[in-house]
């Protein structure tokens, strides 16, 4: 039976109708994560209303799946193309895509390629192309902000991240959806178009609450850590949320030199309170090879911390497990939460150390909202609740601390 809260919100939506009927189209690179959005639309609206069966503006609101089928397939000189197999004319299109997810192969002049962020980003263009302005309104839901790191231009520099924004609002796209940008500032070169990027505080709390059963959050036992200067906004975000202290590390670089494109890391200097005794939560935007956030948390062991926690929205592992594998039996790390929203190897998720963050039903209400053109601030859960049931859980009154 759908949750008494769930109810509440059905109930809710059900007073605005939808601009359009919904649409996804889940790109193979994000198959998992959008077939669980998927199921969770289908939940969500599967509640028997007769309002839903009598108003003609509720057309084709209860479905069995709002998946448009659809392929992207590549020629043997590796050109591709998109051929959508289902009509998507006045449609409000919601489209998912993991421009991370390198484990997807093509085959070009007999070699086989991994698709890159830029095959990714290409197949999605190809789709909005395929679509041809007959869908009432397009969406893009890209987690992984593609190029987002090249956000900004120092020097004789490419514009990565601004540029692809453009394109997409170029190509008609309504409103771009995304997850913890490296720097949301980007928005500005469209400043009068939609632009939306969600944090995951919520999902860690839930998934570190019940994957140590022994966690006190409180701020005499826990302490957030930044470990650089650029995550210190998450940091005291997060921290100001579960009401405990903030630290930092900045780190000190060579700027005599440049390795792979940037000054190398001389030293993590840290900024803070006194950590001896307590558990650390390590936050961060994104886990790229690890060697960073491990050199922090070998400090913060050095540093006398109970035990040291990272949570970070996307786990690239871009150097494979081994480090981390390495740190936990020296007792550097004691946890990794990240969420599902990008790609995963699954010798990965089998990790000791690993825990994974269910994005999914956070993911499909922003969409059931937004298709009713409401407030998505409607599925996010107060401070002042939060408040209460980090209260409960500390004194053991509940095991299921957070729905979202």
């Amino acid at each position: 039976m759908p949750a008494e809260k769930d109810l509440q919100l059905h109930e809710q939506l059900e007073r605005k109708i939808p601009v359009a009927p919904l649409g996804l189209i889940i790109m193979p690179s994000a198959s998992e994560l959008g077939s669980k959005v998927d199921n969770w639309l289908v939940q969500f609206r599967s509640l028997d209303h007769n309002i839903v069966k009598k108003d003609p503006a509720f057309r084709n609101y209860v479905q069995s799946t709002y998946s448009k089928p659809f392929q992207v397939p590549r020629f043997g000189s590796g050109e591709g193309k998109a051929v959508l197999e289902d009509t998507v004319r006045g449609y409000d299109i919601y489209i998912i895509s993991d421009v991370c997810n390198y484990s997807l192969t093509y085959r070009m002049n007999g070699f086989t390629n991994h698709y890159s962020p830029d095959d990714h980003f290409q197949d999605v263009k190809r789709v909005i192309s395929a679509i041809n302005g007959k869908a009432h309104r397009i969406s893009v839901i890209m987690p992984f902000l593609y190029e987002g790191r090249q956000h900004r231009r120092s020097g004789r520099e490419s514009l990565d991240c601004a540029i692809m924004l453009k394109e997409l609002y170029g190509m008609g796209v309504s409103n771009f959806i995304t997850f913890d940008a490296h720097d949301p500032r980007v928005q500005n070169v469209e400043p009068l178009s939609e632009f939306d990027n969600f944090l995951p505080p919520y999902q860690f709390l839930r998934t570190l609450m019940m994957s140590v059963p022994d966690l006190t959050l409180d701020k005499d036992h826990i302490t957030v850590i930044s470990p650089d200067e650029g995550a210190m906004e998450r940091a005291i975000y997060f921290a100001n949320v579960i009401g405990v202290d903030t630290g930092a590390f900045y780190k000190r670089r060579d700027y005599s030199k440049i390795v792979n494109g940037k000054n190398p890391i001389v030293a993590h200097e840290f900024l803070g309170s006194d950590i001896e005794g307590r558990d650390v939560i390590v936050i961060d935007d994104m886990i790229s090879s690890g060697g960073s956030m491990l050199d922090t948390s070998r400090q913060l062991k050095e540093l006398h911390a109970k035990r040291v926690f990272i949570c970070c929205t996307f786990g690239l592992f871009t150097d494979g497990p081994d480090a981390f594998d390495d740190a936990y039996e020296k007792g550097w790390i004691d946890k990794v939460v990240v969420t599902n929203l990008n790609y995963i190897k699954p010798e990965i998720k089998s990790r000791p150390w690993f825990a994974s963050a269910d994005m999914s039903k956070y993911l499909a209400s922003i969409i059931d909202y937004l298709n009713h053109d409401s407030s998505v601030g409607s599925v996010t859960t107060p401070t002042s609740k939060i408040h209460e049931i980090l209260e409960k859980y500390n004194r053991r009154e509940s095991t299921e601390p957070i729905d979202v």
